[in-house]
């Protein structure tokens, strides 16, 4: 009975450092972002604001943002819905935008986080105390993992997006999640492959209203500015040269690493497809090693695929990789042996920021050709996803050595603790 008794103090006494520490971390960026001298560069959070208020000139991609990037002046390059959405932030004061920009971060960050655990647990196991503890203390993990670090110091979208996927995939209604994937779609047209997941559940209202939400954001766009929508959707989409320097680290796709292996732009030349076939083979059998009941794990093979055969995902849009780390430690697969191998290699490869420490030894931005050894450890997030497919597909041998799948399926949710 004492025990007992002493179990919601301990737990009120771990929620209140895990609440500490994220506060501190939250502090700590907002500092860093008013006081440090490159604080509020903010590059892509000003191409986001300055570029939708040329939306109604027709001029919108003729706007580049250059002030803190002279090497390459940033165009806007998300569709013509997203500078609709992004319209209103340019009426307001831009510390103002980048302050509650940061701080919308964190709170959407916590979403996936909490989300993630709903997924792998059951939303009734997910909202105990020592769960709701382990969100708060992951989310404050999370914002010093690289993908979000510079998603924050760009004033990047990203977690916005992930957030609401998440969102769409935790919902039972079609409409309510073909609406999200629609609308996100259209403000950024990545999010467009989680299509695919909703495929593999075989919600098929989903998907055809997702891609009827799709349209009409084309089309309002349309309605406010018709040249400029033409323009994109007819010279501008697909041109990754527009969007940045495919060769370099930061670039952690199949075409950028190919690219830095072989020296020059492989383009979406035979390498480049080789590639893409080889890794939509891995997860295909990636996706049908796993359980028909884990869904988190079908999103996971759903956004990876897309991050790597997207021709640039720069390093902030893997913020897939927490969700990733979760499944890892907490999910169904949490037992068979290299799990928490994989976990620690994408906690440690994005807390120190693998392309950011990279990115020292490279000339230039859109130098390609590079020493072999950076070459190779350019591709850490690439051969990482590889790898944890291959072992994915091999997963069901390897636990059959150590643990019947019975024995698995009978264990209760795993301690956040441990």
């Amino acid at each position: 009975m004492p025990a007992r008794s002493a179990e919601p103090h301990r737990w009120a006494t771990h929620t209140r450092w895990a609440v500490a520490a994220l506060a501190a971390t939250v502090l700590a960026r907002l500092v860093w972002m008013l006081f440090a001298p490159n604080g509020m560069n903010l590059v892509d959070l000003h191409v986001y604001v300055d570029g939708s208020a040329a939306l109604l000139t027709d001029k919108l991609y003729d706007f580049t943002y250059a002030e803190k990037t002279p090497d390459f002046p940033l165009p806007f390059t998300y569709p013509p819905f997203a500078a609709v959405v992004f319209f209103p932030l340019h009426y307001l004061p831009f510390t103002l935008v980048a302050i509650a920009w940061l701080l919308a971060i964190a709170a959407a960050l916590y979403g996936i986080v909490r989300i993630t655990l709903e997924l792998l647990l059951g939303a009734e196991t997910a909202r105990q105390p020592g769960w709701r503890t382990a969100s708060i203390t992951w989310t404050a993990i999370g914002l010093w993992l690289e993908p979000v670090r510079t998603t924050m110091d760009y004033g990047q979208v990203n977690v916005f997006l992930v957030f609401a996927v998440m969102l769409a995939v935790r919902s039972a209604r079609w409409w309510i999640s073909g609406t999200l994937v629609g609308v996100v779609a259209g403000i950024k047209l990545t999010p467009a492959i989680s299509g695919l997941y909703f495929l593999a559940r075989r919600r098929w209202m989903t998907v055809v209203w997702s891609a009827a939400v799709f349209g009409a954001t084309v089309g309002l766009s349309f309605l406010i500015s018709a040249g400029e929508t033409r323009r994109y959707f007819g010279t501008l989409l697909g041109d990754a040269d527009r969007i940045g320097p495919v060769g370099s680290v930061w670039n952690q796709s199949l075409r950028g690493a190919l690219s830095r292996l072989l020296g020059h732009d492989v383009e979406t030349g035979p390498w480049w497809l080789a590639s893409v076939v080889l890794v939509a083979v891995l997860a295909v059998f990636a996706w049908r090693a796993l359980g028909p009941d884990d869904r988190l794990g079908t999103l996971l093979m759903v956004q990876l695929f897309g991050l790597l055969v997207s021709p640039i995902s720069w390093s902030h849009h893997w913020v897939w990789l927490l969700p990733t780390v979760l499944w890892l430690l907490y999910g169904p697969l949490r037992a068979v042996p290299g799990a928490r191998i994989f976990a620690g290699y994408w906690l440690v490869t994005a807390l120190v920021g693998a392309p950011w420490v990279l990115s020292f030894f490279q000339d230039s931005i859109w130098t390609i050709p590079r020493p072999w050894v950076l070459s190779w450890l350019g591709t850490v997030d690439v051969i990482g996803v590889l790898a944890m497919l291959v072992w994915i597909i091999c997963s069901p041998r390897l636990l059959s050595r150590t643990a019947r799948p019975a024995d698995l399926s009978r264990e209760p949710a795993p301690h956040p603790t441990r």
